[in-house]
C-alpha cells in the first residue's frame, strides 16, 4: 500500500517538472503576442538555400542530345555509379550533379566526333538520396531527401515521434569528410524556437531516443484502477 502511494506521488512530482514555460523573446526568436499581427514572410523567406542534388547508385536520368535523337534517352544507374551510351560507352554519374554529367557526356561526344554537342541531363527519379530516421518514430525506415529537408521535417515524414520518445535525445549521425560525426538536439526545444532546425542532407541517420519515464508513466496509468482500490476502501 506505502508503495503505492509513493509511485502515486512520484507521478504527480513528475508531470509538475514537464510543464511547459510560456515562450519568451531571445536573440534568436521573437514572439508575437496575440494582440500583433504575425507579418508575413519576405520573398526570400519562401526559398530555400541551393543545395546540389547529387546522383547517385539506381537513380533515373533523362539524358537528352539536342539535334541528335537516337542519344537521347532514359537511363538507370547501374549499382556502380556508372551509365553507359552509344558511342561513349559507360561513364561515371556517381555523385555529379546533372550539370556535371552532361558537360561530362559533352566532352565524350566531343572525342567521337559529334560537333558541339549539347547534352541536357535531368533526374527523374532518385533513390539514392535518403535520410534514415529510426528510434521512438512511428514509422522508421527510409525517406526521401529534398532540397527543405529540416530535422522536424524529417520527424514529420516518419508520422511523427512516437508515444515514448524522448525529445531531448535525438541524434544525426553523418560522414563529414570521411569522419564520422553526431549532433545531438532537442526537437522541443526546436518547436519552441530555441534554436534553428537544423538541415538534413543525404546519408544522414536520425535516431530519435528511448524515454523510460513515459514508459514508466504509462505502466502507472494502466495500474492506476488497482491502485485506486485500496485508498477509496481505506476513505470509505
Amino acid at each position: 500500500m506505502r508503495n503505492a502511494v509513493t509511485i502515486l506521488f512520484m507521478m504527480i512530482a513528475l508531470t509538475a517538472c514537464n510543464r511547459r514555460e510560456p515562450l519568451q523573446s531571445s536573440s534568436r526568436l521573437t514572439v508575437v503576442d496575440d494582440s500583433t499581427t504575425l507579418p508575413p514572410p519576405e520573398r526570400l523567406d519562401l526559398t530555400a538555400a541551393d543545395r546540389p542534388a547529387l546522383i547517385g547508385p539506381l537513380d533515373t536520368i533523362q539524358v537528352d542530345v539536342f539535334n541528335v535523337p537516337d542519344l537521347s534517352r532514359e537511363i538507370q544507374v547501374d549499382a556502380g555509379g556508372q551509365i553507359a551510351m552509344p558511342l561513349i560507352g559507360t561513364i561515371d554519374a556517381r555523385g555529379r550533379t546533372a550539370q556535371e554529367l552532361g558537360t561530362a557526356i559533352e566532352t565524350a561526344l566531343r572525342k567521337r566526333y559529334v560537333r558541339e554537342p549539347e547534352v541536357t541531363v535531368n533526374i527523374k527519379s532518385s533513390i539514392s538520396q535518403v535520410v534514415t530516421i529510426d528510434g521512438q518514430v512511428v514509422e522508421p525506415g527510409l525517406y526521401p531527401v529534398t532540397n527543405q529537408m529540416t530535422l522536424l521535417r524529417a520527424v514529420a515524414s516518419a508520422k511523427g515521434l512516437s508515444e515514448f520518445a524522448r525529445q531531448d535525445d535525438v541524434v544525426i549521425l553523418r560522414t563529414v569528410n570521411g569522419r564520422r560525426m553526431a549532433g545531438l538536439y532537442n526537437v522541443s526545444a526546436i518547436r519552441r524556437g530555441a534554436y534553428d532546425d537544423p538541415p538534413i542532407y543525404a546519408n544522414d541517420l536520425i535516431v530519435v531516443g528511448d524515454s523510460p519515464q513515459r514508459r514508466l508513466f504509462r505502466d502507472f496509468v494502466s495500474l492506476a484502477p488497482l491502485l485506486a482500490a485500496p485508498l477509496i476502501a481505506i476513505l470509505q
